[in-house]
Parts: C-alpha cells; structure tokens; sequence
C-alpha cells in the first residue's frame, strides 16, 4: 500500500468490504497497511467515481460520503485520515514503513507481532502480494510482498487472515485459483476463498475456530455490494475442506 493510493476505487471496495467482515460481529481486525514509499507514478489517481454519487454511493453510502469529503479537504492523501475515522469499529493500525532488507523487516515483523495480541483477524495489505521467486526475502523491493514465513507465524498464533493481492498477467482465474491453493497449503486445516474485483484479488484463511463466520461474510458482502465482488470458493459451505478439488467450480455474486 501506498499513501498516494489512498481513496481511490479499488480502496472505496477494499474498505467496503472490511466494513462487511466486520459488520458480522465476530472479528477484532489488524489492519497491516505494509506501506511503502509514494512513488512517481500515475497510480491511485481513479477517483472519479467520486463525482458519480448516484453509481457509487448505494454499495456504502457512509463511506463514500466520507471518502469523498477527505478527498475534496485538499488534505494529502493518506491512510492515517481513515484511521481517525469511526468507518472500521473494532480495528486497529499498524502503520510503519515496510523495509526492504533482512534485519530492518525481521524488526518491523516482531513489531507487527505484538500489535496482534488482541486481534482475532490480520489485513495485510502489501502492494503486489504474496512473496514472488524474482523478489526475496531482504532483497531490493521485496517490501512489497508478504513472506511465506510471517504468514505461518500469524496463523500459528490463531490468526485468521485477509490479504490483498494484485494480478499479474497470467490468465485470472487459473491465478486466482492458484493462490488459494498457495494459501491454503500455507496455513494448515484452515478454511480458504476469495473475493474479487476487476483488478484485486483478497484471499481469505479462516482459522478453524472462525469457520462457521464464512457463510456469514460472503452473505453480507453479496447483498452490500452485488456484482462489484465476484466470489471463488473451492467447497460449498456446509462442506469441510480438506483438499482444493482439481477443477473447482468458483460461486460469482449476482
């Protein structure tokens, strides 16, 4: 996540649909920002969906109205303006820079740690995903990944998890389907799907405790937000994991 991202389409739907998550009663969220230095490019500049209050503001209308007042401040745009909001009940922040290499990230980790002592539910909100071969861990740009390891020691600490991942250009549902598998072999007995939008992808892994929330989430997010999120669910609800089947059917949002 970058600060200069902030407000933009695909952050109205991401925050959208923790507010859905937490409109089920059942999580105390982390949200891990994993931010990362503004750059110079173009990104986080799609936000004129904010002067199509008629389109937009049915999925959330207090956060789009909220939004858009932040945005039309003139404030810079960052995270730390949600986070004085009332929008996510029963979140917390942690908001430090992500750093490339080892030591620095091992400290920024240990610290992530602590913060979860009373959260049930982690966001990690990287800016590509999960870690990739061509960007290892401690190397240039590798703060824009989530490691293999910090995820297993936040599930072994009975986290549930919701990470943000962005597309490559591999066809999208052979990915998708994919990183559920990735995720799911990752953090075991657990419960894994996930929503969609046209250009970000949130994994979920519920902890076995949290597994009966599932049908709950998707419920709430598919009458909040209709057709803006497209569901991929490897088992049907009332069927416990235990494998990713081969071809699994995925379950989109009408």
């Amino acid at each position: 996540m970058k600060n200069q991202y902030f407000g933009d389409i695909n952050d109205y739907r991401k925050y959208g649909l923790l507010r859905a998550i937490l409109a089920t009663g059942n999580f105390k969220l982390l949200i891990v920002w994993m931010l990362t230095r503004d750059d110079k490019s173009s990104n986080g500049g799609k936000i004129d969906y904010l002067a199509q209050h008629t389109r937009w503001s049915k999925y959330d209308s207090r956060l789009y109205y909220s939004l858009r007042k932040l945005l039309k401040s003139g404030q810079p745009r960052k995270v730390s303006l949600l986070e004085q909001l009332n929008l996510l009940v029963d979140a917390e922040f942690y908001s430090d820079l992500v750093p490339d290499f080892a030591e620095e990230r091992d400290q920024w980790f240990q610290k992530l740690l602590e913060r979860t002592s009373g959260s049930n539910l982690v966001f990690l909100d990287p800016d590509n995903g999960l870690e990739a071969e061509s960007r290892p861990y401690g190397s240039k740009g590798s703060a824009k990944y989530v490691f293999r390891n910090e995820i297993k020691e936040l599930w072994s600490r009975n986290k549930s998890l919701l990470i943000c991942q962005h597309f490559t250009r591999e066809k999208k549902a052979e990915f998708i389907w994919r990183k559920i598998a990735e995720l799911q072999k990752i953090t075991s007995k657990s419960s894994v799907f996930a929503v969609s939008t046209s250009c970000a992808l949130f994994l979920m892994a519920l902890q076995p405790a949290s597994r009966r929330n599932k049908k709950e989430i998707l419920s709430t997010v598919r009458n909040r937000w209709k057709k803006q999120f497209r569901i991929w669910d490897p088992y049907p609800v009332h069927i416990t994991p235990t494998r990713i089947p081969r071809h699994p059917s995925h379950h989109a949002i009408q």
